[in-house]
């Protein structure tokens, strides 16, 4: 606040009347006191005063990035099948036990021409004095060419019988070794299995069972095979020397049956050649390729070949 203005005192101030002029003193009016300007207060800025409810703020644009395809999971896988040495051994043996049974049968004109009737026609599929056919008719002699050929398939029979024994030796040989033969051996579900596999094919029944390397009735033929292969080479080696081998050819039941056995065992071999090569077309190419080049495209919850492996 301003200070309050005080009364001018009547008596003069000395100092004032010395420095005065020598005139008439004139009494000065009274002044009054000049108000000061007071100071104006502080604007103090007053907050504005808040709308209802939040301003609603408008979207940024977002960003659209472009559509990323995802790695999905593979459902297929490559896998190694069949090892070199079994890929090998089995295409060998396929051209050795072909000319094996050509030359068979150029043997067998030969030797069933009897004197008393069934001239090459020896055996035959029958009950007692019924016959249903004999083996073979004249039609097939003649498409082979095997009129008195006898020399050419002795020949060629003794020499490819040791490449045949050689072969299923080292095959049975590297079964033994590498423990392959646990694919191969019937287990106590091979039956069933083998009972499955032949209504699918038969189209009676859907879908095949789950397998590893092979199926129940893979298991049962290919086994069968390695079988009839050891009992060709002993029935071959008691005809070929019944008297040297006169002990194993008594055991087999005589040459002629001996002789009887060969061929049933022949037979069994063409069979499984033509069965077999009608289930590899079935199969298709996955399968034939893995039997060249040794892998086989799988699914992926197939059970894992080299995992059995490792296990061993």
């Amino acid at each position: 606040m301003p200070d309050e203005p005080r009364e001018r005192p009547d008596t003069p101030d000395p100092e004032e009347a010395m420095a005065a002029p020598e005139t008439a003193s004139v009494p000065l009016p009274s002044l009054e006191p000049i108000a000061q300007p007071t100071e104006k207060p502080a604007l103090v800025e007053e907050p504005a005063p808040e709308l209802i409810g939040p301003i609603a703020e408008e979207p940024e644009p977002e960003e659209i990035e472009p559509p990323v395809a995802k790695a999905s999971e593979p459902t297929i896988r490559l896998e190694r099948k069949h090892p070199l040495a079994i890929r090998w051994m089995h295409w060998i043996n396929f051209p050795i036990l072909f000319t094996m049974i050509w030359s068979g049968l150029l043997i067998y004109w030969t030797d069933s021409d009897p004197i008393h009737g069934n001239a090459h026609q020896i055996y035959r599929v029958g009950i007692g004095s019924f016959t249903l056919f004999r083996f073979f008719p004249d039609w097939f002699w003649t498409s082979i060419n095997a009129q008195y050929r006898v020399t050419t398939g002795l020949a060629y029979h003794f020499f490819f019988m040791w490449l045949f024994a050689i072969n299923g030796v080292l095959y049975v040989s590297f079964l033994a070794i590498s423990k392959e033969w646990k694919f191969m051996v019937p287990d106590r579900k091979s039956i069933v299995e083998a009972i499955q596999v032949t209504l699918v094919d038969l189209h009676i029944r859907k879908g095949l069972p789950l397998q590893k390397k092979y199926n129940g009735a893979q298991k049962i033929a290919y086994t069968s095979v390695i079988l009839m292969g050891a009992g060709s080479l002993v029935t071959g080696i008691s005809i070929y020397k019944p008297a040297q081998l006169h002990l194993l050819t008594t055991l087999l039941g005589g040459y002629q049956m001996a002789r009887w056995e060969h061929f049933l065992l022949t037979l069994g071999f063409s069979s499984f050649f033509v069965v077999h090569v009608g289930q590899v077309i079935l199969a298709g190419w996955n399968n034939f390729r893995s039997m060249v080049t040794g892998y086989e495209i799988k699914r992926v919850e197939e059970p894992s070949l080299e995992a059995e492996r490792r296990s061993w």
